[in-house]
């Protein structure tokens, strides 16, 4: 018989998991969290927080190299690489003991191993040569992703890096080449080349950040090559081998060229895969499709007591997404009135490069192959006094509506802390806002936030600033 009951267990302590957790905690649930590893999970620990750290390091020194445009001066300005780098470990091991606070507050009881489920109510956590069985009438798995990998396109650990090595850079590459260009891989791109390194990013796609509106893709690319990056699009990396301290890289180009390139680092940035091995799903009747956990809006996998949220169960690999899934998961769990599964269609990203790409909802191509009429609004940096005042006047602020009804279907912007606007957004889609609502809505002045109401202004005749 298994020696511990709980009503219900989560196996992951992800944003996903441990969010889950601590909500079904307050609705009264005797809860676990199994944690194989760190606390928070790849995103907190490896991911979206460290990276963030990284690239504030990088957006401060870009800015101490332009101190004459704001009537500055300093000397001899450089970095300290490994300082950088334990900056950005501490960010994420003070953030880690957060986690552990608030699941203590919450009396979410902490398991150390790995859990692997035996059968529905029933899992088993191995952690060394113990094993501990648990029995919990509902089990959520929410074990996260990994970096995926190609054949040919091996990591090694040394010169060609997955994200977490390229977290943890041993030297600042002379020349470096990013292979991907989603979010991933254009924040590494963006970092170090802020910080010095020739860098080169393949996409085998047509466009850079290739699941943003085509009209931002076009603007960041235009942006990336001004800083120097070499961007090589519609290409493909055909093949990695380590030679001496670098790595020759072999890439089929858009012109179906084959050249042969060096670069002293490789960062492989070309998907995540879910970390289904190993956890008894298959097993026990969930279905696992191409590397995913398969889900209904609640987390649900079909096999009752069993459910699965976040990256596990496939895009948008979003943090925010993994949490709000589990909470709505829970919420379903426990009967909580006015639960309802999340609407992924209104799910914002952000990518945190230089200039910063965020949006949500459609792309004015969905929006159109989806049979809609639209209204189109853009609204540029350049007419915005306080980006001008900042020194970044360059960007945009684009907004879609439905041409007979007013609905906002998207928006997409690229320039400064447009990652914080975003989220305006995405609460006027959630409350099903209006354009004639947005267009009476006063904006404070001045702001960045003044360009979101021009844009809806443009897109109906009506901006006044451009």
């Amino acid at each position: 018989m298994p020696s511990n009951k709980y009503d219900l267990v989560v196996v992951g302590s992800g944003p996903g998991g441990y969010v889950a957790a601590i909500r079904a905690a307050q609705l009264g649930l005797n809860t676990a969290v199994v944690e194989r590893e760190h606390l928070g999970g790849i995103c907190l620990n490896w991911g979206c927080i460290p990276t963030k750290a990284l690239l504030r390091s990088s957006e401060i020194y870009g800015l101490l190299n332009r101190l004459d445009e704001f009537g500055l001066s300093a000397d001899n300005i450089s970095f300290d690489l490994e300082k950088v780098v334990k900056r950005s470990r501490t960010v994420a091991n003070q953030l880690s003991n957060g986690v552990k606070f608030l699941l203590k507050k919450n009396k979410v009881t902490v398991i150390e191993g790995e859990g692997r489920l035996e059968a529905p109510g029933q899992l088993r956590v191995s952690r060394g040569n113990e094993t501990t069985d648990i029995a919990a009438k509902h089990i959520i798995f929410a074990t996260g992703a990994r970096a995926r990998t190609l054949p040919g396109l091996e990591p090694d650990g040394q010169r060609i890096w997955t994200y977490k090595e390229a977290l943890l850079p041993d030297v600042m590459p002379k020349s470096l080449l990013v292979v991907g260009s989603g979010a991933i891989g254009i924040e590494f791109a963006s970092f170090f080349r802020t910080l010095g390194a020739e860098v080169t990013v393949v996409e085998v796609l047509d466009r850079v950040l290739p699941v943003e509106d085509e009209e931002i893709s076009q603007l960041a690319h235009k942006a990336f090559v001004k800083q120097g990056m070499k961007l090589l699009t519609g290409a493909k990396v055909e093949a990695l081998k380590p030679s001496g301290d670098a790595v020759e890289a072999t890439i089929t180009t858009k012109e179906g060229k084959s050249e042969t390139n060096a670069f002293e680092r490789v960062i492989l940035a070309v998907g995540i895969t879910g970390n289904v091995e190993g956890l008894g799903l298959e097993e026990n009747g969930v279905k696992v499709d191409r590397g995913h956990v398969t889900v209904n809006g609640w987390g649900e996998t079909g096999v009752p007591g069993i459910y699965a949220i976040g990256d596990l169960t496939g895009p948008p690999w979003l943090a925010h997404k993994a949490s709000h899934e589990g909470v709505a998961c829970v919420e379903h769990i426990a009967g909580f009135p006015g639960a309802h599964p999340l609407d992924t269609s209104r799910i914002p990203g952000c990518t945190y490069c230089h200039p910063q790409v965020a949006s949500v909802g459609m792309t004015e191509s969905a929006a159109k192959s989806n049979g809609r009429d639209v209204r189109v609004g853009r609204f540029s940096f350049v007419g915005n006094g306080k980006a001008i005042a900042l020194g970044e006047a360059e960007g945009l602020i684009k907004t879609i509506f439905d041409k007979k009804t007013g609905e906002l279907l998207g928006a997409h912007m690229i320039g400064a802390e447009v990652t914080e606007l975003i989220q305006g957004f995405a609460l006027a889609m959630s409350l099903e806002t209006t354009e004639e609502e947005l267009m009476q809505t006063v904006f404070p002045h001045p702001t960045l936030s003044e360009m979101m109401h021009e844009s809806v202004l443009d897109a109906y005749g009506r901006v006044i600033h451009l």
